[in-house]
């Protein structure tokens, strides 16, 4: 039995570092599109929706076709369209704004602060008391993300402006994010995780869809085919699939190790932004990353 239940957890492990990784490329699949065409951020957030939506809709009709499944209650299903639509809808909109200004290493570093985000927020809306080894891990994060950051930023350059831009759309979705993990947190338990994600990503899809149909004046069509083949890579492997791979990591070994695992993500995207979009690893972005990792550790560590 406990053979049995070692392989279980390190095969939660390994789903839990694959999903991980495969989430940290979608920032290298921006940055390509936005290197080799001339696309707009909405019109590119909409073709990655569109990919992904046929596998979302129908993970949410099996799921829901299962006999032991749980029917939403009315309330319920306006939560899930909130919540899902803050977490994937706005939040994608604020990176991919934010990722024609920043580079891929930067964004995964500012992202990172979500962890301490939760605490925060589950701190002043839920009332959970904040520990001072947790207060400590915060501060530490923070050092972490000003070292990085203004380690990257030339405050003499004319680019500045812009960098502060996109820094500050990325905390933003750093926030909304934040506040649909805390969101999801509360509902999850009682309906399932694999249902919750495939309707809450079912409504993200169309509320990006419908953003794009209301807002832009760009065609979907006749675009370079380089836009069509990186929406539809980071469909496939920066959304879809780790989507349901943190969610079956989740299930094996809890929530707590898979935020511990998920560390692994800004180093990720910093190697492979260096090997595919050349950008420069500086000794501000390692020392930050290491700040902000071990906070976020201490974190994941805490019950």
């Amino acid at each position: 039995m406990k053979i049995k239940s070692s392989n279980n957890f390190l095969a939660g492990i390994l789903i839990a570092l694959a999903g991980a990784i495969l989430f940290s490329t979608k920032a290298i699949f921006v940055k390509l599109a936005y290197r080799d065409t001339h696309v707009d951020a909405v019109t590119l957030l909409a073709w990655r929706m569109i990919f992904s939506l046929p596998f979302f809709v129908s993970a949410a009709f099996v799921s829901s076709s299962k006999n032991d499944n749980t029917k939403f209650t009315n309330k319920q299903w306006l939560y899930i369209a909130f919540i899902g639509c803050l977490g994937y809808y706005i939040s994608s909109l604020l990176d991919f704004l934010g990722l024609q200004y920043v580079t891929a290493g930067i964004e995964r570093l500012i992202l990172f602060a979500y962890p301490t985000l939760v605490l925060l927020m589950s701190a002043v809306i839920f009332k959970v008391k904040i520990n001072p080894l947790q207060w400590g891990a915060v501060s530490i994060t923070y050092v972490g993300l000003a070292i990085a950051f203004f380690g990257e930023v030339d405050f003499q350059s004319h680019q500045s402006k812009n960098f502060l831009l996109g820094s500050l759309l990325i905390f933003i979705c750093a926030f909304t994010y934040a506040a649909y993990i805390v969101g999801s947190g509360r509902l999850i338990p009682k309906v399932g995780a694999s249902k919750f994600n495939s309707y809450a990503m079912s409504f993200a899809s169309m509320g990006v869809l419908a953003h794009f149909f209301i807002f832009s004046n760009a065609s979907l069509w006749g675009l370079p085919f380089e836009v069509y083949l990186y929406s539809l890579l980071m469909a496939i492997f920066s959304t879809v699939i780790p989507s349901y791979l943190v969610t079956a990591s989740i299930n094996k070994i809890g929530s707590g190790n898979v935020a511990i695992v998920g560390s692994v993500g800004p180093v990720s995207t910093l190697f492979l932004a260096n090997i595919f979009l050349q950008e420069t690893v500086t000794i501000w972005q390692v020392m930050g990353t290491i700040l902000i990792l071990i906070g976020v550790l201490i974190i994941g560590k805490q019950k």
